[in-house]
């Protein structure tokens, strides 16, 4: 393990966390994705002999990631309409849009109801010239951006090309603002990636929030909800929950009181 020096944390009573007028907000990862699946496959054979092929935003779901879509849609129909989400904002990648294509339908009148947008600032995390490499075949032919990763920090490390996390809170945090803006009071569903999620925590955590050392995981179909407090600000009550898919990990993780 590599020892970084600590960034001194800001004093939590200083935290200032901006007003954001949205009456609720859930944020959905897509389900699994044929990449995801290639990626984990290559993890339990230590073997990758070649990149995923195609773009990162034409990737598909699988069969399993098209069940969890339809897992997620009848969770959103147990909602009810007047304290569920009544807008979606999707990223325009497909494993997203198919996400949500699949709860749609499986959510019946309430999800055919919602209108629907979708905004290029909730695209996935921009992997730059490793675009669709496993993490695997990047030790076996990078093996120095491997090493810099490490030393690095996964919240701050840059792919050659690519984004890092920080890069994605920007876009993110920009998109929070003008959505807030757009839509006061509207309870908002977002379809998208696990590092918009991990950075929209980071964006709602607050101005002076300590940037995680271990990022937190995001599951395939899992949801996390911000609920609004009544004084302007979203708390987050649930993360990461997947109980809705039936696993032995679908247990929901309980934000801390302080919503952090």
């Amino acid at each position: 393990m590599v020892q970084r020096d600590p960034v001194p944390p800001s004093d939590p009573g200083t935290v200032l966390v901006p007003p954001c007028p949205l009456g609720a907000l859930w944020a959905v990862r897509h389900g699994e994705s044929t990449a995801n699946a290639a990626f984990a496959e290559a993890e339990r054979s230590g073997r990758a002999a070649r990149p995923v092929p195609g773009r990162d935003r034409d990737v598909p779901l699988t069969g399993t990631g098209a069940a969890q879509a339809r897992a997620l849609g009848r969770r959103l129909a147990d909602l009810e309409p007047v304290t569920g989400p009544d807008l979606v904002v999707c990223s325009p990648y497909r494993r997203a849009r198919q996400t949500w294509d699949g709860m749609a339908d499986a959510a019946g009148t309430y999800g055919a109801a919602l209108p629907v947008l979708v905004d290029e600032r909730l695209r996935d995390r921009e992997t730059g010239v490793h675009e669709l490499w496993p993490p695997v075949l990047v030790r076996e032919r990078a093996p120095e951006e491997a090493a810099r990763r490490e030393r690095v920090g996964e919240w701050w490390y840059r792919p050659p090309g690519g984004e890092a996390l920080t890069d994605v809170t920007v876009r993110v945090g920009q998109f929070v603002t003008d959505l807030g803006a757009a839509a006061p009071g509207r309870r908002v569903l977002l379809v998208a990636h696990d590092a918009v999620v991990v950075a929209l925590r980071q964006v709602l955590a607050g101005i002076g929030a300590e940037a995680p050392d271990r990022v937190p995981p995001v599951p395939n179909a899992s949801v996390s909800h911000w609920r609004g407090d009544g004084h302007g600000r979203l708390r987050l009550e649930v993360w990461g929950d997947t109980a809705h898919l039936g696993t032995h990990r679908g247990t929901a993780r309980r934000a801390a009181p302080d919503g952090g």
